[in-house]
């Protein structure tokens, strides 16, 4: 199955469910800090276009409280972005900036040519 494109406030929302588990839509809109908090019917809305997504589902009701959980991990979600980063604008121009604002290490490049190595070694065995 494709991964749905998330919207920042559809990722945001996806982030409290990672976090904190099942949540109700008023836990998820309590979430968010005061000064930037969104009106209820907004992440009602939000939860409705995830859950038609598939990035999130109904698992219970509370009293008359639906509670939510997500339905896709944030390791799959977080490969979908980076896909799409990629895809815009190529490795080496995100390498580049990455080494320039200091995210990218020595200590990241020595795992990464490991992993590539362990790649390397898995499709010649096959």
């Amino acid at each position: 199955m494709a991964l749905p494109k998330l919207s920042k406030l559809e990722l945001q929302i996806m982030e409290t469910l990672w976090t904190r588990g099942p949540c109700s839509i008023r836990e998820l809109q309590e979430a968010f800090p005061e000064r930037f908090r969104p009106a209820f019917t907004t992440v009602q809305t939000m939860v409705s276009r995830l859950e038609a997504k598939k990035a999130l589902r109904f698992t219970k009701r509370i009293g008359k409280a639906n509670i939510f959980e997500a339905a896709i991990s944030r390791k799959r979600a977080q490969g979908r972005l980076i896909d799409e980063l990629l895809s815009l604008f190529g490795s080496k121009p995100v390498m580049a900036h990455m080494v320039k604002t200091g995210q990218l290490t020595l200590d990241d490049v020595k795992e990464a040519e490991e992993e590539l190595r362990r790649l390397s070694r898995k499709e010649k065995s096959k």
